[in-house]
């Protein structure tokens, strides 16, 4: 490693997170392009179907005028080596007559997984790989999830008090968080695939469930649970502002599935175990429609049922310092945990000061 790696590193991390949000399926990635201690060209992937990052970043240093031979080129994730949307970026490269290529983290893809290195240095370019990796990662922990797990990222999110009530006993929760948080939350919604409620949720709080308060090319798609179409089809969530898709049951009222069908909306039945669906069911389906990063919003039944399977791979919570007491509806419902030491472990990866509301940032242990 040379040592002006990390430093030219950071400014693709830098490239790879305006995509971040928008690139889904594929990953975030930055790339940028030094020669003679320059950078002389910079990219990062925009939309799936469009160029990869390192392309982006070879056509910019050209359209700039500059020679990019000999140069090198530095890139977040492991350059691609097989036809999908687009060319492998491996080929541009090696045609560009790079000399040297730093990556900060292989791509998990079984079609790429050091194939990708494995090209570029049987063509005679050095590589380096896993300068700040961690960091790559974290830009990219949903993509890592959905393919080596073969299901969506499962982002939890609660706005809570400080005694862990999202509501009042009434469910008045309008609002428990200021100005500064729902703007974040906002950010959270527009770096998903999609957002996920149940119908408890909707009929109290008839959500829109579409990023606002921050600025955003694309709205996640919404999910709705409903297993008995309760939701009156002129909530806010059937509008045309995002695409809505709702699980429901095979018992539900096929007029009202008709009527949602000719809103737009797409219909998913799916059987009941107890009562309720089984989430791996549901997980399986928004796989298959190519759901990255499914942002879980309420209300406690569904946050629970996750936590409760330990289906969760992070969790935001945005606290106010504001009391309810007992008599207020917790965050989370029972988990049927008896003694301390079965008690759900959580790793803090980050804690923000977003006004008078305190942001924690967490992960399973």
């Amino acid at each position: 490693m040379e040592k002006n790696d990390e430093k030219y590193m950071r400014i693709a991390l830098k490239e790879a997170k305006k995509g971040k949000g928008y690139t889904h399926p594929n990953p975030a990635v930055g790339a940028v392009i030094v020669k003679n201690g320059k950078v002389i060209g910079k990219g990062y992937h925009k939309k799936a179907g469009l160029p990869h990052a390192e392309r982006e970043a070879i056509k910019d240093a050209i359209s700039k005028g500059f020679d990019i031979t000999r140069s090198t080129m530095y890139v977040t994730l492991e350059p691609c080596c097989h036809y999908g949307k687009t060319p492998p970026c491996t080929e541009a490269i090696i045609d560009s007559r790079i000399k040297r290529v730093v990556i900060a983290t292989l791509d998990p893809n079984p079609l790429v997984a050091g194939k990708g290195v494995e090209i570029l240095k049987n063509n005679g370019i050095e590589v380096i790989t896993g300068v700040l990796r961690k960091e790559a990662e974290k830009i990219n922990e949903d993509f890592f999830v959905y393919i080596r797990e073969k299901r969506p990222f499962i982002h939890l999110k609660i706005a809570q008090t400080i005694d862990g009530k999202i509501a009042t006993k009434t469910g008045s929760s309008k609002w428990i968080t200021g100005e500064k948080s729902r703007r974040y939350a906002h950010r959270l919604r527009k770096e998903a695939t999609a957002v996920m409620v149940g119908v408890g949720t909707v009929l109290q709080d008839n959500p829109q469930l579409t990023v606002r308060d921050y600025p955003s090319k694309k709205q996640p798609v919404r999910i709705l649970i409903d297993k008995s179409l309760k939701t009156p089809v002129d909530f806010r969530i059937f509008d045309k502002s995002a695409k809505t898709v709702v699980f429901t049951s095979k018992t539900a009222s096929e007029n009202k599935i008709k009527t949602l069908k000719e809103k737009g909306i797409e219909i998913v039945k799916l059987p009941l175990k107890e009562g309720r669906f089984e989430l791996k069911d549901i997980l399986k389906e928004l796989y298959d429609m190519e759901i990255m990063h499914l942002l879980v919003e309420g209300g406690k039944e569904v946050i629970t049922q996750f936590i409760m399977e330990n289906l969760f791979d992070k969790i935001s919570i945005f606290q106010a310092p504001k009391l309810i007491g007992e008599d207020g509806i917790s965050s989370v419902g029972k988990l049927g945990i008896e003694d301390i030491s079965e008690a759900i472990e959580i790793r803090i990866e980050s804690i923000k000061k977003l006004d008078k509301d305190i942001y924690f940032e967490l992960y399973p242990v």
